[in-house]
C-alpha cells in the first residue's frame, strides 16, 4: 500500500512497463484473470464500451483453439505445435489439450511480454511423454524465433508442425507487412505443417470495432482490424481446410451456433501441401 494512499501499488515483474497497456494482459483481463495492470484494465473496459460482447469474443476465441489443437493432432497427425502469441496462460492451454488426444506431443510457446515468463513454468507442465517449452520472441522477428535453441531442441522442423497465431497478427500494421512475417514463419515448415489464424474484423460490425480500435490506438497500442480478403492473404497457397475462412465461432463448432457473426473474427486453418 503507498504511503498516504487508499489504493494498493501495482507491483509488476522486471521489464513490466504497468502505464503501457498489453494485449496479453487485457486479454488476461477480459477472460476473467488476475494477471493484469489499471492500465490494462483501462483500456479492456473502454474496448468493452465499444464491444459489449469483448469477453464473449474472447472466450469463443479460446474454444477455436481448443477445437484446432483436437482436429490437428486426431485428423491431421500433427504432433508438434509452435504457437505465438501466446498470451497469459488459461487452462486448459493448447499442450493440455493435444498432450490429452497423444501424450507425446511437443509444444513451444512465443511471446514478448515479461508477464507471460512468469507464468512459463505453469506453461511447462508437460506430460512425461511430451514436451512444452516457452521462449521470449517478438513475431516482428521470424528468424529470432526460429533459430532459438529452445525450440531447435523441441521442434523438428522436418516433421510437419502446427503454426497458431491466435488474435496476434492484429498488433502488427501493414506497414509492418505481417503477410511477409507469416510467410517467413511457414516457409520454415515443411509439407503437412497447419496453419490456424484468428484475426479481429469490422466486416460484421464495423461502428463497434471501429470504435474499439479507436480506443486501444488512443491508449498508445497497434491494433487492426482487417476484412476476409486480406486474413485469407496470410494462407497463400496452403490447402484450405474445411470450412475454409469462417467466423471464429462457426468454424467446426462442438455445438450449433446461433448468430456465427455475433464474435467479430475471422479463422482459419489451412495445410501444406
Amino acid at each position: 500500500m503507498a504511503e498516504g494512499s487508499s489504493a494498493p501499488t501495482e507491483v509488476a515483474p522486471p521489464g513490466v512497463n504497468i502505464n503501457a497497456p498489453h494485449s496479453a494482459r487485457i486479454y488476461d483481463y477480459w477472460l476473467g484473470g488476475k494477471d493484469n495492470f489499471a492500465v490494462d484494465r483501462a483500456v479492456g473496459e473502454a474496448m468493452i464500451q465499444a464491444i459489449p460482447g469483448m469477453r464473449y469474443m474472447a472466450k469463443e476465441n479460446r474454444k477455436f483453439v481448443h477445437r484446432v489443437a483436437r482436429d490437428l493432432v486426431r485428423k491431421e497427425g500433427i504432433r508438434q505445435f509452435l504457437d505465438i502469441g501466446t498470451g497469459i496462460p488459461t487452462r486448459p492451454n493448447l499442450h493440455e489439450v493435444a498432450q490429452g488426444i497423444e501424450p507425446s506431443t511437443r509444444v513451444v510457446y512465443v511471446d514478448n511480454d515479461p508477464i507471460v515468463l512468469v507464468h512459463a513454468r505453469a506453461l511447462m507442465l508437460s506430460h512425461p511423454s511430451g514436451r512444452s517449452e516457452y521462449i521470449a520472441a517478438d513475431i516482428r522477428e521470424p528468424k529470432s524465433i526460429l533459430t532459438n535453441e529452445a525450440l531447435r531442441n523441441a521442434i523438428d522442423l522436418r516433421e510437419p508442425v502446427g503454426l497458431t497465431l491466435i488474435a496476434i497478427l492484429m498488433l502488427l500494421s501493414d506497414a509492418d507487412d505481417p503477410w511477409s512475417k507469416v510467410a517467413e514463419l511457414c516457409d520454415a515448415l515443411p509439407s503437412g505443417s497447419c496453419l490456424a489464424i484468428t484475426h479481429p474484423t469490422a466486416d460484421f460490425n464495423p461502428d463497434e470495432v471501429n470504435a474499439a480500435v479507436a480506443a486501444a490506438t488512443g491508449a498508445g497500442m497497434t491494433l487492426v482490424a482487417r476484412t476476409r480478403e486480406a486474413v485469407e492473404r496470410f494462407f497463400g497457397d496452403w490447402e484450405m481446410l474445411e470450412p475454409g475462412v469462417s467466423p471464429v465461432s462457426a468454424w467446426r463448432p462442438d455445438e450449433p451456433v446461433d448468430n456465427p457473426e455475433a464474435a467479430y473474427y475471422w479463422a482459419g486453418v489451412a495445410r501444406k501441401p
